[in-house]
C-alpha cells in the first residue's frame, strides 16, 4: 500500500513521518527539481510512507505545489495522511476540501493538540470526524503521543470515501458533475474543477468539448468562477469550524509574547545581531576554537607517530614527505575545524527548528524589498551557510526571474562551512582577544554587502521586481533533538566527505608541485619550486590588499577556486614544506606568510569570503542562469566586489595602523 503524507508548512508532518518511519527511509529529489524526496516504509509493516512537501493549496503557484498535484495525478496512491495543525485549523481544513476532490481514502491526523488546548482552542474531534466523514486521530509528533493509535487505524484500512462530504453546491455542482461525465481519467472531480477555475496547466481543455457548460456558469456567475469555487470552500469549512471549534476568550500565548519582541521594529535587528554573535562566537570563539586546538593537537601526535612508522618500514625520503608534508597535513590542517563547524550547524539548525529563522525571513522581507530582493532570497542564504551549491539551486522558489538572478549571484558571500576555516585560522592568530567578534563581523559584513551590491544591481536590471513573499509564523516550539543532531551530523558528515576527496587530490598535486623544479628534480627549495614559479605570475594581483607580492598567498587564494577548504590546506602545506611544522598555528611562523598583519590578515578573509566561489558553485550557478555568459559575468563581479572590498579594508587598516 502506498501512503501519502500532505499537510500545510510547519504542520510537523516531516516530524510525523520521521517516527511512522523510523530509519527506513530513503532521501532524493523529485526528478527536475532539487526540492527533497523522503520515502520511508512504515514500522512494522510493508507500506510505502511518501513525505509530500508542504503546501497550502493544489493551485501550482510554486515548485512544492506542482509536485504533490502532479504525484496525485500519475502515481497510485491508497491512503492519504492529511496532518492538520490544531492551532490553524480553519487554514488546514481548506487543503483537505480539495483533496476530497481526489477521491482518495484519508485518515487526519490532528497535530500540535497541546499547544491548541495551551492557545484556549477547543476542538470536539467526534463531530469533526462526523462532519468530515474521516477518521482522525489526535497527536503531537512532538511529544510521541497518539502515533500508535495512527499505526493501527493504517494497519487496519478499511476506508472509503462513501462519506465525503460534498463541498460545493447549486449551479456549481450542477456544472461539476456535467464536466465530470466528460472526463474519462480516475480524477474526475479535481480535474473538473481545475478545468472549471481555468487552470491552465492542466492540458485537457484541449480534450473535452465542455465549453458550454463553462459559458452558461459564467454567465450565471459573472465570468468569476474561480472565486466562487474558493468562496464555496471557505464557506463549508467556516461551517465546520463554527460547529466544531471554540476558542477561550484573547488567549495570549508565549508565542505572542515572544514576538512581541523579536518582532519589534526597533528591537528586531539588534535582537538578530546578538544572536549570530552568540552564534559565531560559540563555534569561532573560545569553545569552538579550544575544541578545533585539541584535535589539532591529536592530529599533530599521530602525524610524528606515522612519520617515525614510513621511516622505521624503510619508505624513501620522498614517500615521507608525500604522506606527512602532502596528504597529512593537508586533509588534517582542514579537519582539525570540524568541530567548529559542528557547533556552527547545530547552532543554525536549533533556530531553524525553533521557528526563530522563519520570523526572521518576515522581518527581513521589508528591507530586501528596498534593494529588489524579498524574504524568500533569506531561504538560499540560511542554507548558504552550510554550502553554496544547494543554496544555489533553493532559488527555483523565487518566481521573479530578476530576483531570483540576484539572488544566484548573492548567494555566494555568505560565508559558508568552507569559507569558516580562513576565517577561524587568520581571526585565531592575529585576533586572539576578539576571535567572536571578528568572526561575527564578517557575517555581518556580508548581509551589508549583499544588499549595497543588490541595490547597485537593481539599477541595472531591466523591469526588476521582487517575489511575492508569504510566510507562516509556526508557533514557537522546543527543537525536536533527533532533527537538529541529525540535520547537524548530515551537514558536518559531507563536509568531512568534500575534505577527504577534493582535498585529498589537491594536497597531492600541490605537494608535487612544491617538490619538483621544471625540470623535475625532487627537493628543490620551496622557493624554485614549480609552483612559486606560477605563484609570481599572478601574486602582483593581489598586492593591494596584501602589501606584498606573495606568491604562496596568491597559490592559496587562486586554490580556493576548486574549494574554498583548499586555502587552508595550500597554506598548511606550503608552512610544512618551508620548515614549519605545518599545522594551522605554526603557518604564520613561517617566513613565507610572516608578512602577514592584522589589517591584511582581515582583508585576507574578506577577499575569500567573496570573491567568486569554489567550482561546484560555480557550476551550479552556470546550471541555474542557464547561460554560460552570464555565469561568467557573476563571477566577474562577485571578484571585482571582493577585491574592491578587501583593497578598501587593507589600505584603510594600514593608514588607521599609521596614524596610531
Amino acid at each position: 500500500m502506498r501512503i501519502a503524507l500532505i499537510g500545510n508548512q510547519n504542520s510537523g508532518k516531516t516530524s510525523l513521518f520521521n517516527l511512522l518511519t523510523g530509519t527506513n527511509q530513503k532521501v532524493g529529489n523529485w526528478p527536475g527539481v532539487t526540492i527533497e524526496r523522503k520515502s520511508g516504509i512504515l514500522r512494522t509493516t510493508e507500506h510505502e510512507i511518501i513525505d509530500l512537501p508542504g503546501i497550502y493549496s493544489l493551485s501550482p503557484f510554486s515548485p512544492e505545489e506542482a509536485i504533490v498535484r502532479k504525484f496525485l495525478i500519475e502515481e497510485k496512491v491508497d491512503l492519504i495522511i492529511n496532518i492538520l495543525d490544531s492551532t490553524s485549523i480553519e487554514r488546514s481544513l481548506y487543503l483537505t476540501t480539495q483533496l476530497f476532490d481526489f477521491n482518495i481514502p484519508m485518515i487526519l491526523a490532528l497535530n500540535m493538540t497541546d499547544l491548541a488546548f495551551e492557545q484556549g482552542i477547543r476542538i470536539n474531534v467526534d463531530l469533526l470526524s462526523e462532519k468530515l466523514g474521516l477518521p482522525i486521530v489526535p497527536i503531537s509528533a512532538l511529544k510521541r503521543t497518539g502515533i500508535k493509535e495512527l499505526i493501527s487505524i493504517i494497519k487496519n484500512h478499511q476506508i472509503t470515501t462513501d462519506k465525503f462530504p460534498t463541498i460545493y453546491e447549486g449551479e456549481l455542482l450542477r456544472t461539476i458533475i456535467e464536466v465530470e461525465d466528460n472526463i474519462l481519467m480516475n480524477e474526475k472531480r479535481f480535474l473538473a474543477v481545475k478545468l472549471l477555475e481555468n487552470d491552465q496547466s492542466l492540458p485537457i481543455r484541449i480534450e473535452l468539448n465542455v465549453d458550454k457548460e463553462i459559458k452558461h456558469l459564467e454567465d450565471n456567475y459573472e465570468n468569476d468562477i474561480p472565486q466562487v469555487i474558493a468562496d464555496q470552500r471557505y464557506n463549508y469549512v467556516e461551517n465546520i469550524r463554527d460547529q466544531t471549534v471554540s476558542s477561550l476568550e484573547n488567549p495570549r500565548t508565549l508565542t505572542d509574547k515572544i514576538d512581541r519582541i523579536i518582532l519589534n521594529k526597533y528591537l528586531a535587528i539588534p535582537i538578530f545581531i546578538l544572536i549570530m554573535f552568540g552564534v559565531y562566537f560559540l563555534s569561532a570563539g573560545p569553545v569552538g576554537s579550544g575544541l578545533s586546538g585539541l584535535i589539532e593537537e591529536l592530529f599533530a601526535m599521530l602525524s610524528v607517530q606515522f612519520s617515525a612508522f614510513l621511516t622505521n618500514v624503510g619508505a624513501s625520503p620522498w614517500a615521507v614527505s608525500l604522506m606527512i608534508d602532502g596528504i597529512v597535513n593537508g586533509v588534517t590542517a582542514i579537519l582539525s575545524f570540524v568541530p567548529q563547524l559542528l557547533i556552527l550547524f547545530l547552532l543554525i539548525a536549533f533556530l531553524e527548528a525553533s521557528g526563530y529563522m522563519s520570523r526572521i525571513g518576515f522581518f527581513f522581507d521589508r528591507i530586501f524589498r528596498k534593494v529588489g530582493l524579498s524574504g524568500k532570497a533569506l531561504i538560499p542564504f540560511i542554507i548558504g551557510s552550510g554550502c553554496s551549491v544547494p543554496a544555489i539551486m533553493a532559488t527555483r522558489t523565487i518566481n521573479d526571474e530578476n530576483e531570483r538572478r540576484l539572488t544566484i549571484l548573492l548567494t555566494p558571500f555568505i560565508p559558508c562551512s568552507a569559507k569558516l576555516p580562513i576565517i577561524t585560522l587568520f581571526a585565531g592568530y592575529f585576533f586572539k582577544d576578539s576571535i567572536g567578534l571578528v568572526s561575527a563581523s564578517l557575517y555581518f559584513l556580508a548581509i551589508v554587502v549583499i544588499l549595497v551590491t543588490a541595490l547597485t544591481m537593481k539599477r541595472f536590471m531591466k523591469g526588476a521586481g521582487y517575489s511575492a513573499f508569504i510566510q507562516e509564523l509556526p508557533t514557537y516550539k522546543a527543537p525536536n533533538l533527533t532533527y537538529v543532531l541529525k540535520t547537524t551530523w548530515e551537514k558536518t558528515w559531507a563536509f568531512i566527505t568534500r575534505a577527504g576527496s577534493i582535498i585529498f587530490l589537491a594536497s597531492i598535486i600541490i605537494w608535487l608541485l612544491l617538490s619538483f623544479n621544471w625540470t623535475f628534480t625532487y627537493g628543490v627549495p620551496i622557493e624554485e619550486s614549480i609552483l612559486s614559479d606560477i605563484g609570481r605570475l599572478f601574486s602582483w594581483v593581489f598586492y593591494p590588499f596584501l602589501g606584498t607580492n606573495s606568491w604562496a598567498a596568491a597559490v592559496s587564494i587562486i586554490q580556493g577556486l576548486v574549494a574554498k577548504e583548499q586555502v587552508i590546506t595550500s597554506l598548511s602545506i606550503i608552512a610544512g614544506l618551508s620548515g614549519e611544522a605545518g599545522e594551522a598555528h605554526t603557518i604564520f611562523t613561517s617566513p613565507l606568510f610572516s608578512f602577514f598583519t592584522p589589517a591584511s590578515a582581515y582583508a585576507f578573509m574578506a577577499f575569500n569570503l567573496f570573491s567568486a566561489p569554489c567550482f561546484g558553485a560555480i557550476g551550479a550557478m552556470h546550471k541555474e542562469f542557464g547561460s554560460g555568459w552570464k555565469m561568467l559575468k557573476a563571477v566577474a563581479i562577485q571578484t571585482l566586489v571582493a577585491f574592491l572590498i578587501a583593497t578598501i579594508i587593507y589600505q584603510t587598516g594600514t593608514l588607521i595602523g599609521g596614524l596610531l
